[in-house]
């Protein structure tokens, strides 16, 4: 009898199938003579949607509210339907006496296998593969150690009980909002704490009062040397007390200063950490303005299709021990282009016995995303794919580099009764920050309030001449708006946005990955964005009119953080097999009956006030102005029907004066171009001239003739003699 493998992509699949020995491809499947690897395309099947329980529950009526399953049904998602066919007509195969579960090593992972086998009706022996990492290594010893499904069913509870209570909560509460207030209304247990959390700092901004900060600066000409006074009681170098700071300008005005104390120490830092996709959406956010999303939808293509990259959707910034055999590979593989140099020094030196980015504890379902051994062909990728890939190499370089080591030093100079102070810095050795050259963004070195300079030879008891002082001034800076990675930063660790204070509910927030995982954070903020409760000033997010709303008639509890923390640290126990799994569903229950009652009882009103008077050309009410991320929308406010129209859209063009992408706005023939410098283009007049610049050509038609003009160059060069010749037939 044969073993059937259940990957979680066809990615992971091909690896397993490799080592098991299984070459021969059939439908959806690998076969070997004792395995067969069969794959998800992550999740192919879902809990089913309400009108598969009851045909009334198309319609949204508030009486039949809350919908609470006795049993919950299951329904194949369509988009994978086939592959799911697949995997269940290998399951029912005759030769097949067992089913291992092969997906990823966590709950989400046991969920993709466990509801296709409940679907599949499959009651077949299980067993586990429980592996941190997909190298060859990983796999044979994880097959050689597979366990008994039975150990994991209380992590399939746990995740069953998460899948089956965000249903609850979130389907019930969106439709109880919509049908009262008559408006396209969602909340979730992420979403809706997500939205309070912009909501708050926009109040803290809101609120904030700027204060007035003042400050001293002493300059010297000769020696060049600037100072900085510190207030010896608080070692601030600011402060709020205008007649004090000026009072002392007056009075050490053209004084001489004595240098009172110079330490120097040596210092090293070590390069950040290995990405994880977080941290990669928001390096990417910073750097080119993508949305967690499209960095998403980049890694994928750079790990599917160019096989460059490991997995995507990790929440580690650490790799495993198994990894480090397999890192002077990887460096051969992505040391080409402008990474030759830095790669080749690493191939030719030994690995440090010591690597602070290596630690099994730190790794759960999948490691850091690095390099992986393919070979890579740059010229195959486009612009945003060579980017994304060039953040992850260069830290996969950096890490692997030694310490950037440099001396600072730091210079107290006494002027008249005050204390003033300079700081510089040597490099020793350029160490990691060799992997960036002068890219690399110190986000410490930004937020110094004394500047590092090239310090003049000094030593204690030297006097500096004619000080010449002046007062600086500032002022408070309030909070700054949320943008795409400040909003997933917050999401990752939400616990200041905590009331409770709670220290185990912070611990659990802090260890589960805050809102939402890695893996559906950027979906969300795509989805609120989609649903028009956030929209988008330059880089920075705001709440639109529909999402104070929201917030003001969504039940308190649905906004906070700790919900999630409380149902985290229940799911843990449950996978601890420490609490039933009909408990914590029956405390659901409860919960989604009561959230239903808070909002049949509430006393908000919810009000359009982005009317137009451009009436729905399908139902003719009047329709609401709306902005999405990159356009602005007319849609109809009667949700029955839905009616939608893009009025502009930010375009992918580029303005000919200022070299900004313009809006385009208007319909059919009479669209034209709008930019914020004022230049107006139509968009057939844009066609033609892009027609006469060469924009006809697209990439693949460069990459071809780049190809082409390789091949002519590696060829012999044809003289005119050979090219007389060419067409001349010699017959016997």
């Amino acid at each position: 009898m044969k073993s059937l493998v259940i990957a979680e992509k066809p990615s992971v699949a091909r690896d397993i199938a490799r080592v098991l020995k299984c070459g021969k491809n059939i439908n959806g499947a690998i076969e070997g003579s004792q395995y067969i690897v069969t794959w998800g395309l992550g999740h192919l099947v879902t809990l089913a949607d309400p009108e598969d329980y009851d045909p009334k529950f198309k319609e949204r009526k508030m009486e039949d509210l809350p919908m609470l399953p006795d049993q919950f049904k299951l329904e194949v998602i369509k988009q994978t339907g086939k592959q799911y066919q697949a995997v269940k007509a290998q399951l029912h195969r005759k030769d097949v006496g067992e089913a291992i579960i092969a997906t990823d090593a966590g709950r989400e992972g046991e969920l993709v296998a466990r509801l296709i086998l409940k679907k599949a009706g499959c009651q077949k022996p299980l067993k586990q593969l429980w592996i941190s990492s997909v190298t060859d290594k990983a796999i044979r010893e994880g097959f050689a150690h597979l366990k008994d499904g039975k150990e994991y069913e209380n992590l399939y509870d746990a995740a069953m009980c998460r899948a089956e209570a965000d249903w609850m909560v979130g389907i019930n509460a969106t439709r109880a909002l919509t049908c009262k207030y008559n408006a396209q209304l969602s909340c979730g247990r992420v979403q809706t704490p997500a939205l309070a959390m912009i909501a708050k700092r926009e109040a803290e901004i809101k609120a904030f009062v700027p204060q007035p900060y003042y400050g001293i600066q002493a300059r010297s000409a000769s020696p060049s040397l600037l100072l900085t006074w510190q207030d010896e009681k608080s070692k601030s170098f600011r402060s709020f007390d205008r007649e004090r700071i000026g009072g002392l300008v007056k009075e050490l005005q053209g004084k001489d200063g004595v240098v009172e104390e110079i330490k120097k120490t040596p210092k090293k830092s070590f390069a950040p950490l290995l990405y994880d996709l977080t941290e990669l959406q928001r390096d990417a956010n910073k750097k080119f303005n993508y949305s967690a999303k499209e960095t998403l939808n980049i890694m994928q293509r750079l790990y599917e299709n160019h096989k460059v990259l490991t997995y995507p959707r990790t929440d580690s910034r650490y790799l495993s021990e198994d990894i480090i055999p397999t890192i002077k590979e990887r460096l051969k593989a992505c040391g080409v282009g402008p990474y030759k140099t830095l790669a080749g020094r690493l191939v030719n030196q030994p690995l440090s016995a010591k690597m602070f980015f290596v630690d099994n504890s730190k790794v759960s379902d999948h490691h850091a995303i690095i390099p992986t051994e393919q070979f890579v062909q740059m010229d195959h990728m486009t612009v945003d794919e060579r980017r994304i890939y060039d953040l992850v190499v260069r830290r996969f370089l950096a890490v692997l580099y030694p310490p950037f080591e440099y001396e600072q030093t730091s210079l107290w100079v006494r002027i008249g009764n005050e204390r003033f102070t300079a700081n510089g810095k040597i490099v020793k050795s350029q160490g990691w920050k060799a992997a960036y050259g002068d890219s690399f963004e110190d986000d410490e070195e930004e937020n110094e309030e004394v500047r590092g300079q090239q310090l003049p030879e000094l030593k204690k008891g030297d006097r500096i001449a004619r000080l010449s002082v002046t007062m600086t001034e500032g002022k408070t800076k309030p909070p700054a708006p949320f943008n795409e990675a400040t909003l997933l930063s917050a999401m990752e660790n939400p616990v200041a946005y905590m009331e409770t204070k709670d220290k185990d509910m912070a611990k659990t927030l802090g260890e589960t990955g805050g809102l939402g995982t890695v893996a559906t954070r950027a979906d969300i903020i795509e989805k609120l964005f989609s649903s028009f409760l956030l929209e988008k000033r330059g880089k920075d997010i705001f709440l639109t009119s529909k999402a104070k709303q929201l917030l003001e008639l969504v039940p308190e509890e649905l906004k906070k953080p700790e919900l999630t923390a409380d149902w985290e640290m229940k799911l843990s126990r449950i996978a601890g097999g420490k609490l039933k799994r009909a408990a914590f569903m029956k405390d659901i229950r409860v919960y989604s009956q009561e959230l239903i009652s808070q909002i049949k009882k509430g006393e908000g009103q919810f009000r359009h006030d982005n009317l137009t008077n451009t009436k729905c050309p399908v139902c003719g009410k009047r329709m609401l102005s709306v902005k999405g991320k990159n356009s602005e929308m007319l849609v109809c406010q009667d949700r029955e029907c839905g009616h939608r129209e893009t009025v502009s859209r930010t375009s992918n063009a580029r303005c000919p004066v200022c070299h900004k992408k313009p809006e385009l706005r208007g319909k059919g023939d009479g669209q034209i171009f709008v930019c914020k410098c004022g230049y107006k283009e139509k968009l057939t007049a844009f066609q033609e001239r892009r027609k006469k610049e060469g924009a006809g050509v697209s990439k693949k038609d460069v990459a071809r003739f780049l190809n082409q003009q390789k091949k002519e160059a590696e060829e012999p060069i044809n003289n005119a003699f050979a090219q007389a010749l060419k067409g001349l037939k010699l017959d016997d």
